[in-house]
């Protein structure tokens, strides 16, 4: 009688001691559930286990700008870019009157730096909002302009350089570019950037007339 009395309490302990681990596995359970998972290390060296590389916890991409900030296409369609205002590059042209005339009267002038959009030169669709120089007004309401970089071009062949002014934020000197002469409308100019000096100016027409015949 003593020893199945003893039996009965034996298994009784044991069923508690179950029912304790069991609910103990449970809870922690429910615990590791609710607690943010700390970032576990390798077994070896220590060193913090790789970030999950899923879609949702990757960095949105970021858009490239150029040297100057500027858009580069984009949905909204830049002044210059559509249509009949586009900008284009002038293949040919009549006889070429320079003068030097900026005025902030809200239309491009000779002597003005102005920014639109300028296509590329392969002619694919694509381009970038820049600066350009307006050299000439031609006939037809449209003037001549040759674009700005401040991308370092001393010393070399078809750039001319103009310096520092306030068409570029960061006031770097700027070279112009004359082997390409553009057309641009006066709908399709964004805004008016800065003047150019006269003698900048003049060395600049100078180089055009060498090239081109202007007069």
């Amino acid at each position: 009688m003593g020893r199945r009395t003893s039996a009965k309490c034996e298994a009784g302990a044991g069923s508690r001691r179950y029912s304790a681990d069991v609910a103990r596995l449970l809870r922690d359970f429910v615990r590791a559930l609710l607690t943010p998972s700390k970032r576990r290390t390798d077994r070896d060296g220590g060193r913090p286990a790789r970030p999950s590389t899923r879609p949702a916890d990757r960095p949105a991409p970021r858009r490239d700008r150029d040297d100057r900030g500027d858009r580069d296409g984009g949905d909204e369609a830049s002044p210059g870019q559509p249509g009949s205002n586009a900008t284009t590059e002038a293949h040919s042209v009549g006889a070429v009157h320079t003068s030097y005339n900026p005025s902030t009267d809200g239309d491009p002038d000779p002597g003005e730096i102005v920014w639109t959009w300028v296509p590329y030169e392969e002619n694919d669709g694509r381009g970038k909002d820049r600066p350009v120089l307006v050299v000439a007004r031609e006939p037809g309401g449209t003037v001549l302009a040759v674009q700005l970089t401040s991308k370092n071009h001393d010393g070399e062949r078809d750039w001319v350089g103009v310096g520092a002014g306030r068409w570029d934020g960061e006031h770097r000197p700027s070279w112009v570019d004359i082997s390409r002469v553009l057309r641009v409308h006066p709908d399709g100019m964004r805004r008016e950037a800065a003047a150019l000096g006269r003698e900048q100016f003049d060395t600049v027409i100078d180089a055009l007339r060498a090239r081109y015949g202007w007069s």
